[in-house]
């Protein structure tokens, strides 16, 4: 396994850094304790069935890992061997859209919110690049939920503006995991933005599907009102109090509808891999006008339910939903604590175009019925 290390940039004061990494390690420390406080002894695990796994280090090859902005997902793993996948993440920090006149100053993994999306397979050993921008204003991480290993990597990739830190990992558990930034304080960074999601495919690889999106639920806190005009900035006391003034899918009110909505045709299977960064709510994600054949609950990497009409993603949390489309329109993503989605801005849509099937849907009177018995 490589071993972490922090290049530093020369005007960067390393008194400072110090004092950060310390002030993290601590924290870190005193998280670990805590956690592992009253759990049962490892002979204990062994003898109730739970794996204890090891990376067997059987490595072919080396590949640099293709990152994508939500919705989009990268191409399924095709090969049938662990490699060594680089990964190489920027953090930067930068004015985007939340709404219509409104903008935020957002911190992000690869310049969108949510961060890129970064795709392995089970076995896989990860060399993971962190830069922050010369330009951003604080030291940043990140821990990866699907790593094993002190702070999921925060403690390793803890990285100064300008600078960058590498450390690697084997990705030993496969499902579909959060990550986020977790430097002091944590709530502050992920609440502006700094969150992502990671596939590790299972080594037999997921189902064929037609398509694939990458949606993530979040919440801002901001000083102003809901559509207040201008420049917002977080407000730390809604933010304690979980009372946030927006909720939405992929970084901004919109981000899934016109122009950016999901595309699907009639007879297609569709697979959204669907998180929820948080940093508070819980999301009870509901596909208006269809139903989950499959639901890979919590992000494992096998089917739990299926024919599932809404269900739970704890913040830091995520799912994988498999179904099919057999009719044509608007299918109405939402969170369905449903003032969310009309008033706070959690809605998107996937549209689908494609012939009618009068025998799984027909419209036949009313006032939204067209001339022909459509809508």
């Amino acid at each position: 396994m490589t071993a972490p290390h922090l290049h530093l940039p020369t005007p960067f004061p390393l008194a400072k850094v110090v004092t950060i990494a310390t002030v993290a390690a601590l924290a870190l420390t005193a998280a670990t304790a805590v956690a592992y406080r009253g759990l049962p002894s490892l002979g204990a695990v062994r003898a109730a069935g739970v794996p204890v796994r090891s990376a067997d280090g059987r490595i072919v090859g080396q590949e640099v890992a293709v990152l994508t902005e939500a919705p989009d997902v990268p191409p399924p793993i095709t090969r049938s061997y662990a490699t060594k996948v680089i990964v190489n993440l920027e953090v930067i920090e930068k004015p985007m859209r939340l709404a219509d006149s409104v903008e935020y100053t957002m911190w992000t993994f690869g310049g969108s919110v949510p961060g890129s999306f970064i795709r392995v397979r089970e076995g896989d050993l990860v060399e993971f690049h962190l830069r922050n921008a010369a330009n951003s204003t604080m030291p940043h991480n990140i821990d990866l939920h699907a790593v094993t290993g002190p702070g999921g990597g925060a403690r390793a990739s803890l990285t100064v503006p300008g600078g960058e830190s590498v450390f690697s990992f084997t990705a030993m558990n496969p499902g579909l995991f959060v990550y986020h930034c977790a430097t002091s304080p944590v709530p502050m960074h992920m609440a502006n933005g700094m969150y992502g999601m990671i596939l590790v495919e299972p080594k037999e690889g997921l189902p064929k599907v037609d398509r694939e999106f990458y949606v993530m639920q979040s919440e801002f806190y901001t000083k102003g009102k809901y559509g207040e005009h201008g420049m917002q900035t977080l407000d730390m006391d809604k933010g304690i109090d979980e009372k946030p003034t927006y909720v939405v899918f992929n970084g901004a009110v919109g981000a899934l509808t016109g122009d950016r909505a999901l595309q699907a045709k009639v007879g297609e299977r569709v697979r959204l891999f669907v998180g929820n960064a948080g940093p508070n709510l819980t999301s009870s994600f509901h596909v208006i006008g269809e139903i989950f054949d499959n639901v890979y609950g919590e992000g494992g990497s096998s089917v739990g339910e299926h024919n599932v009409q809404t269900t739970s993603i704890p913040a830091g949390g995520s799912t994988i939903v498999e179904f099919g489309v057999e009719q044509p329109g608007d299918l109405v993503l939402v969170d369905h604590a449903i003032f969310r989605a009309f008033n706070k801005g959690t809605l998107g849509i996937l549209h689908v175009t494609g012939p009618e099937n009068r025998t799984v849907f027909a419209a036949i009177k009313g006032i939204g019925v067209t001339a022909k018995g459509g809508q």
